[in-house]
């Protein structure tokens, strides 16, 4: 079977692409995409060999190696050594910093009428009774109270704990 993407580099890039991986000063990624650019390159100077070799070789999968081949040979010799660049993040920010500092200001007014104190539940229902956000679990509000060290049962919730010298 023949291969679909054929590498070849001038020497130019082949000048590169030695000077980068014989420097030492490249990131592990890069230096192995550039290795395996070097050990494909099917021009004149190139050893070129399989992509299995290179593959065993650079302790990487064949399937690797085929996509930086697609994308030398698509893009050009900058888009194979780098990380092609997030289209959009992982997730969407729902609940951002305003969220939090009122959901903590609710927390530490006082509970409802009949109860004692406020709970996550009673909390993410009023969040949203409140308009803070659409819908908010709560988990969320146990999250959000959580990483400001919250207490909803002790009876100073909202107040730091004294720091001072500890009793012997």
């Amino acid at each position: 079977m023949s291969p679909r993407y054929r590498v070849t580099l001038t020497k130019e890039e082949r000048k590169d692409l030695e000077a980068m991986t014989r420097r030492g000063r490249a990131y592990a990624r890069r230096f192995i995409h550039a290795r395996a650019l070097l050990l494909c390159d099917a021009g004149a100077d190139g050893p070129a060999w399989n992509v299995a070799d290179v593959a065993t070789a650079l302790g990487v999968t064949s399937r690797a190696i085929e996509h930086l081949k697609k994308r030398f040979v698509e893009e050009g010799l900058e888009a194979a050594l780098e990380r092609k660049p997030r289209e959009k993040p992982p997730r969407e920010v729902i609940f951002d910093g305003a969220f939090e500092a009122r959901l903590i200001a609710l927390a530490c007014s006082d509970a409802p009428d009949g109860r004692r104190q406020w709970t996550v539940r009673l909390l993410a229902d009023k969040a949203v009774e409140l308009s803070f956000a659409e819908s908010v679990s709560h988990m969320t509000v146990q999250r959000v109270l959580k990483k400001t060290n919250l207490s909803l049962t002790s009876a100073s919730t909202g107040k730091s704990p004294r720091k001072g010298a500890q009793p012997l």
